[in-house]
């Protein structure tokens, strides 16, 4: 699994939509669905949970199984974010081990690490470096 900071990571996904839009990356978000309305999320991204409430419990497998649904091949590269970059560890070797090829998640996610008071998005992540983003 490659670890994108999120800048590059919005690069990647930009070249790749340029170059080839019709095989460019998939990008997953792997939190929660009210996680990805409510506080915001990448524009283009497509919301397959690592785990959802109220069972909060992570289906490898059926993860896997729902994003080749979407992506259409094992080859296919895979882009994937949550909230801090902790999730995609997990989600990104579920898709490993299911065959995908070509996965990567964005280091710090979304709303990246908290600080010394217990906040997101002050000292890295996606929203923090100004990245597009959108909220329901």
């Amino acid at each position: 699994m490659r670890h994108l900071q999120p800048t590059e990571a919005w690069r990647w996904l930009q070249s790749c939509a340029q170059a080839a839009p019709e095989r460019a990356p998939l990008f997953v978000d792997v939190r929660m669905e009210i996680e990805s309305l409510y506080v915001g999320r990448p524009p283009g991204v497509v919301n397959i949970p690592w785990y959802e409430y109220p069972d909060l419990t992570p289906d490898p497998q059926g993860f896997a199984r729902k994003v080749l649904e979407e992506a259409g091949s094992l080859d296919r590269a895979v882009l994937l974010i949550c909230r801090s970059g902790k999730r995609t560890l997990d989600a990104g070797a579920a898709l490993e081990a299911a065959g995908f090829t070509d996965v990567a998640h964005v280091v710090h996610g979304f709303e990246g690490e908290l600080d010394e008071h217990f906040h997101r998005s002050s000292r890295n992540g996606w929203r923090f470096e100004g990245l597009p983003w959108e909220q329901m």
